[in-house]
């Protein structure tokens, strides 16, 4: 799946990867291929980002919006 994290700033990541865990404002979740559809508030964390070769990046955000469409993720981060 196709991700972007984009602040007010700058975009701070876009690729492929094959997995996702947000902090959501409710508790952390995951994504991955073939989610369904959803709209989710986040808050202050972590976003962990795995590649297909199992490669791990973490972003700290401060909260922000995700959307999930299509096997495209879209973060807007603070």
């Amino acid at each position: 799946m196709y991700l972007e994290i984009i602040t007010p700033e700058k975009k701070i990541f876009s690729g492929e990867v094959e997995s996702i865990k947000l902090p959501g404002a409710d508790g952390s979740f995951g994504v991955l291929n073939n989610h369904a559809p959803i709209i989710a508030a986040l808050k202050k964390g972590i976003v962990k980002v795995t590649d297909s070769k199992k490669h791990v990046e973490n972003f700290e955000i401060n909260g922000g919006v995700v959307e999930v469409l299509k096997n495209k993720v879209i973060v807007l981060a603070e």
